[in-house]
Protein backbone atom coordinates (compact mmCIF):
# COMPACT_ATOMS: atom_id res chain seq x y z
CA UNK A 1 0.00 0.00 0.00
CA UNK A 2 1.28 3.50 -1.15
CA UNK A 3 1.29 6.97 0.19
CA UNK A 4 -0.93 8.73 0.71
CA UNK A 5 -3.15 7.19 2.79
CA UNK A 6 -6.88 7.71 2.74
CA UNK A 7 -8.00 9.09 6.06
CA UNK A 8 -9.98 6.41 7.35
CA UNK A 9 -6.60 4.19 6.78
CA UNK A 10 -4.53 6.76 8.42
CA UNK A 11 -6.54 7.31 11.47
CA UNK A 12 -7.20 2.79 11.62
CA UNK A 13 -3.49 2.55 11.75
CA UNK A 14 -2.39 5.64 13.61
CA UNK A 15 -4.89 4.10 16.26
CA UNK A 16 -3.03 0.84 15.85
CA UNK A 17 0.50 2.06 16.91
CA UNK A 18 -1.23 2.74 20.27
CA UNK A 19 -1.49 -0.80 20.85
CA UNK A 20 -4.08 -3.95 19.50
CA UNK A 21 -7.64 -2.97 19.45
CA UNK A 22 -10.62 -5.51 18.73
CA UNK A 23 -12.82 -3.73 15.81
CA UNK A 24 -15.43 -1.64 17.75
CA UNK A 25 -12.44 -0.18 20.09
CA UNK A 26 -11.47 0.71 16.54
CA UNK A 27 -14.06 2.42 15.76
CA UNK A 28 -14.01 4.57 19.28
CA UNK A 29 -10.60 5.69 18.32
CA UNK A 30 -11.26 6.37 15.02
CA UNK A 31 -13.91 8.34 15.93
CA UNK A 32 -11.93 9.83 18.92
CA UNK A 33 -8.72 11.11 16.54
CA UNK A 34 -11.21 12.57 14.16
CA UNK A 35 -13.06 14.32 16.90
CA UNK A 36 -15.99 12.88 15.04
CA UNK A 37 -15.43 13.24 11.80
CA UNK A 38 -14.81 9.43 10.72
CA UNK A 39 -17.03 7.32 11.54
CA UNK A 40 -16.32 3.67 10.57
CA UNK A 41 -19.24 1.29 10.20
CA UNK A 42 -18.50 -2.24 11.25
CA UNK A 43 -18.53 -3.41 7.28
CA UNK A 44 -16.35 -0.63 6.24
CA UNK A 45 -13.74 -0.96 9.37
CA UNK A 46 -13.61 -4.92 8.64
CA UNK A 47 -13.34 -4.42 4.77
CA UNK A 48 -10.42 -2.13 5.82
CA UNK A 49 -8.59 -4.30 7.95
CA UNK A 50 -8.77 -7.13 5.62
CA UNK A 51 -7.35 -4.86 2.90
CA UNK A 52 -4.35 -3.91 5.73
CA UNK A 53 -3.91 -7.69 6.95
CA UNK A 54 -3.51 -8.66 3.21
CA UNK A 55 -1.05 -5.76 2.50
CA UNK A 56 0.70 -6.78 5.55
CA UNK A 57 0.30 -3.01 7.10
CA UNK A 58 -2.00 -5.23 10.27
CA UNK A 59 -1.63 -8.58 11.70
CA UNK A 60 -4.27 -10.38 13.62
CA UNK A 61 -2.49 -10.27 17.23
CA UNK A 62 -5.09 -12.40 19.03
CA UNK A 63 -8.54 -13.75 19.23
CA UNK A 64 -10.47 -14.42 22.49
CA UNK A 65 -14.55 -14.77 23.02
CA UNK A 66 -16.38 -12.56 25.12
CA UNK A 67 -19.92 -13.04 25.67
CA UNK A 68 -19.83 -16.00 23.49
CA UNK A 69 -19.09 -13.58 20.75
CA UNK A 70 -15.48 -13.89 18.96
CA UNK A 71 -13.33 -11.05 19.46
CA UNK A 72 -10.44 -10.53 17.15
CA UNK A 73 -7.48 -7.59 17.81
CA UNK A 74 -5.72 -6.47 15.54
CA UNK A 75 -2.32 -4.75 15.68
CA UNK A 76 0.27 -2.85 13.33
CA UNK A 77 2.71 -4.63 11.73
CA UNK A 78 6.28 -3.48 11.34
CA UNK A 79 5.48 -2.62 7.57
CA UNK A 80 2.45 -0.94 8.91
CA UNK A 81 4.88 1.34 11.12
CA UNK A 82 7.07 2.34 8.48
CA UNK A 83 4.11 3.23 6.39
CA UNK A 84 2.68 5.21 9.08
CA UNK A 85 5.76 6.87 9.88
CA UNK A 86 6.09 7.54 6.26
CA UNK A 87 2.93 9.21 5.32
CA UNK A 88 2.99 11.31 8.88
CA UNK A 89 6.43 12.70 7.81
CA UNK A 90 4.34 13.70 4.23
CA UNK A 91 1.95 14.83 6.09
CA UNK A 92 4.06 16.68 8.25
CA UNK A 93 6.06 18.58 5.48
CA UNK A 94 2.59 19.41 4.07
CA UNK A 95 1.51 21.12 7.08
CA UNK A 96 4.53 23.03 7.52
CA UNK A 97 4.55 24.29 3.35
CA UNK A 98 1.15 25.64 4.20
CA UNK A 99 1.67 27.06 7.36
CA UNK A 100 4.74 28.87 5.96
CA UNK A 101 2.57 30.31 2.58
CA UNK A 102 -0.34 31.00 4.91
CA UNK A 103 1.84 33.39 7.27
CA UNK A 104 3.56 35.19 4.12
CA UNK A 105 -0.07 35.81 2.94
CA UNK A 106 -0.86 37.03 6.39
CA UNK A 107 2.20 39.10 6.44
CA UNK A 108 1.50 40.50 3.26
CA UNK A 109 -1.72 40.98 4.00
CA UNK A 110 -1.43 43.56 7.55
CA UNK A 111 -1.53 47.34 6.91
CA UNK A 112 1.42 49.30 6.71
CA UNK A 113 1.12 51.93 9.27
CA UNK A 114 2.81 55.33 8.40
CA UNK A 115 6.04 56.87 9.61
CA UNK A 116 5.79 60.66 11.11
CA UNK A 117 8.82 62.59 9.73
CA UNK A 118 10.40 64.19 12.66
CA UNK A 119 10.33 63.21 16.00
CA UNK A 120 7.22 62.88 18.68
CA UNK A 121 3.85 64.46 18.23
Amino acid sequence: METPLREPTFLILTALAGGPLHGYGLIGEVTALSDGRVTLRPGTLYGALDRLVDAGLVAVDREEVVDSRLRRYYRLSPAGDATLTAETERLRRNVEAATARLARRARAARPTTPRVAGGLA
